[in-house]
């Protein structure tokens, strides 16, 4: 009797130690599943509120406006075919509110700013650029101050007002042929286009202004050499651009400029540069380096997005500060550095022979 107890009991005990042990497991494993899930559930909501970037990917940088090209004016005395910045209004903003989008650009980091048109001289007979030539060299303390301009309208007094204040001035200049100049729609009745450059170009060197010049090639000057005019002028730089169409400027029902039959082959633009390589200070600009390498502010302080072709405004600096207004200028910084975008722009650092 006393045996056939003792061996009850035993089965008993081992009973209970075995739900004893099963009980623990699934305690320990309901606990460790509850806990895990919590886990998964913390580490999913941390990577959904801020998400790390990937093995091959990066944040994307802000982009800087190193260099600004701020048309502030559509209006122009010429009628270049070509014109990618056409008079479909004329509409200039108040000299003070030019001012402040101007130093909201420099807050942002721009170093250069290059004003042109339309033709810059137009408002006020050269006023208004000057003062903001003025405030940007010598309030902003900008390191460059630029213009691009036809010439036609710059005095001498103009240059004794506002000359110390302006880095480098541009003169668009497509031929050294008077009547090419009229074909392509640089010229004005009463002026004489290569005396203006010419006048100009010896201003700039009485006050102290870095002088360069522009040129747009197409099927006019395609086939014109223009070396030897152009190193008796010795321009710090000579940009030579291939003519590039833009909807709504000079290609398109809307266009008030027609350039669609003066555009030129990428080969044809090859053998211009080609045969002016020698020339030292030549800088060349295909369709494909142009397009979308510059910052281009309109009239209205908005950045303007070429890579559809067109001109797709951003809304105005001046409403939404620019970091958001410069997201839609579709400005290729990788470009801009590649074509040589960034050079020695102050006058102070040229050292030139004046």
């Amino acid at each position: 009797m006393a045996i056939v107890t003792c061996s009850i009991l035993t089965v008993l005990t081992f009973i209970i130690d075995v739900i004893l042990a099963f009980f623990k497991s699934v305690k320990n494993h309901i606990s460790g599943h509850f806990f895990t899930g919590e886990l998964n559930f913390a580490a999913g909501a941390l990577n959904r509120s801020t998400p790390s970037p990937g093995p091959s990917q990066t944040l994307p940088t802000p982009v800087v406006p190193t260099s600004v090209n701020y048309h502030f004016t559509r209006q122009c005395n010429y009628k270049c075919g070509f014109c990618f910045h056409t008079a479909k209004t004329s509409f200039v903003l108040p000299l003070e509110t030019a001012k402040k989008g101007l130093r909201l650009l420099a807050e942002a980091g721009m170093e250069k700013v290059n004003f042109s048109g339309g033709e810059p001289f137009m408002k006020g007979r050269g006023r208004y650029v000057g003062q903001l030539v003025t405030f940007c060299k010598f309030e902003l303390g900008l390191p460059s101050v630029s213009i691009v301009s036809n010439g036609s309208l710059i005095t001498e007094d103009w240059f004794r007002k506002y000359g110390e204040g302006l880095d480098i001035l541009a003169i668009s200049c497509d031929s050294f042929e008077e009547n090419t100049n009229r074909l392509i729609g640089r010229h004005q009745t009463g002026k004489d286009h290569l005396r203006c450059l010419r006048q100009v170009r010896t201003w700039c060197q009485e006050y102290k202004v870095a002088f360069k010049i522009n040129t747009v090639v197409n099927k006019y000057n395609i086939e014109e050499d223009m070396s030897s005019e152009i190193m008796e002028l010795n321009p710090i730089r000579w940009k030579v651009f291939q003519c590039l169409l833009i909807g709504g400027e000079n290609a398109g029902t809307e266009a008030l400029r027609h350039a669609e039959d003066m555009v030129i082959m990428d080969q044809q633009f090859e053998q211009f540069v080609k045969r002016h390589e020698h020339v030292e200070c030549i800088v060349p600009e295909s369709n494909e380096k142009m397009r979308d390498s510059y910052l281009i502010l309109d009239e209205y302080m908005r950045f303007l997005d070429c890579r559809d072709g067109l001109k797709k405004p951003s809304r105005s600096l001046l409403d939404v500060g620019v970091k958001d207004a410069i997201q839609s200028s579709g400005f290729d910084e990788k470009m801009f550095f590649k074509r040589g975008g960034k050079y020695v722009w102050s006058k102070a650092d040229l050292n030139l022979d004046w």
